[in-house]
């Protein structure tokens, strides 16, 4: 069977902007049905109004420090972050058909992720402090990462589809790994899409890195009739966005030198919130061989209270 790509998966730095977005991804455009990210840059003391409409929204500061979410008389003061690689942030969850004014308080321009997701019932406003997102260390050895769970369903049921984690991966290793998918085939739980919004700073920084990068892996091995084979390896870079319609993804690479981060944001077709997975069968037995490993010393990178340090 002839291998092909069935749509873009792939969308560096700049190619999904729009005004004064750095990222408008919605189902449309990745030709799927449920799953959007918007990346929103906000100059000190601007505000805008977005309107939910269908669409459940996690907004998650990037960048720039300080934010307010305003919605049905109530108002969230977001602390943010300088980056995200200087800790692990505050959020906030909006829900559908809702008016909500985003504001820049900072006296930067303020960046902000809004992970949305088609959905049905509506659920109440939520402000996520930073101190209650479960910060959870996976795998072993090289393949160690640090995970912001800061909307999984474990940590968040106040939402109809939409879930949201956070992945660090420190320079040098691997995440995403062993290869495991959540999709319609016969043998996963669930279907989800699932996006990978990328961010790339110098190892041992908070800064974000230009020319540093990565690498990311998603592919469906053996396909069957009327579904596209995908297999790609890609060179991520700091602000690329990549889709995974389905099919096994991973590893993620973080390069010597280069710290790798990525907003995974997915929604399925409904039923309950779940981001169970199954492995690629030919790899599986690595992530026994993993939790036998020592977690990297590194870890975790970072906690509500900022930049971890570690001992000698």
């Amino acid at each position: 069977m002839t291998t092909y790509h069935p749509t873009q998966l792939h969308y560096p730095h700049g190619s999904l902007a729009h005004g004064s977005e750095s990222v408008v991804l919605t189902p449309e455009t990745a030709d799927w049905s449920h799953s959007g990210l918007r990346v929103v840059t906000l100059a000190p003391g601007e505000s805008v109004i977005v309107a939910t409409g269908t669409e459940e929204f996690a907004v998650v500061p990037l960048s720039g420090g300080s934010a307010a979410v305003s919605a049905e008389g109530t108002r969230f003061e977001l602390q943010g972050r300088d980056t995200v690689f200087a800790r692990v942030t505050d959020w906030a969850y909006v829900p559908i058909e809702t008016s909500v004014t985003l504001e820049a308080t900072s006296d930067r321009p303020v960046e902000l992720a809004l992970c949305t997701a088609r959905a049905t019932t509506r659920h109440d406003l939520h402000y996520g402090p930073a101190e209650e997102v479960a910060v959870e260390l996976r795998g072993g050895g090289q393949a160690s990462r640090q995970i912001n769970n800061f909307a999984s369903p474990e940590q968040f049921g106040g939402a109809d589809r939409l879930m949201c984690v956070e992945v660090y991966t420190p320079d040098g290793n691997w995440s995403s790994y062993p290869p495991h998918k959540h999709d319609d085939s016969p043998d996963c739980e669930v279907n989800n899409e699932e996006i990978y919004y990328f961010r790339i700073g110098r190892a041992g920084a908070t800064a974000y890195s230009e020319p540093g990068f990565g690498m990311h892996r998603t592919y469906t091995g053996i396909g069957h009739e009327g579904v596209p084979i995908i297999d790609e390896n890609v060179v991520v870079r700091d602000g690329d966005v990549f889709l995974v319609p389905r099919g096994y993804h991973g590893p993620c690479i973080a390069a010597p030198g280069y710290t790798m981060y990525y907003l995974n944001v997915l929604a399925g077709p409904g039923g309950e919130r779940s981001m169970a997975f199954c492995d690629d069968p030919t790899h599986h037995w690595v992530r026994d061989d993993l939790s036998g490993q020592p977690m990297d010393p590194r870890l975790p990178l970072m906690s509500a209270a900022g930049v971890h340090q570690p001992g000698p």
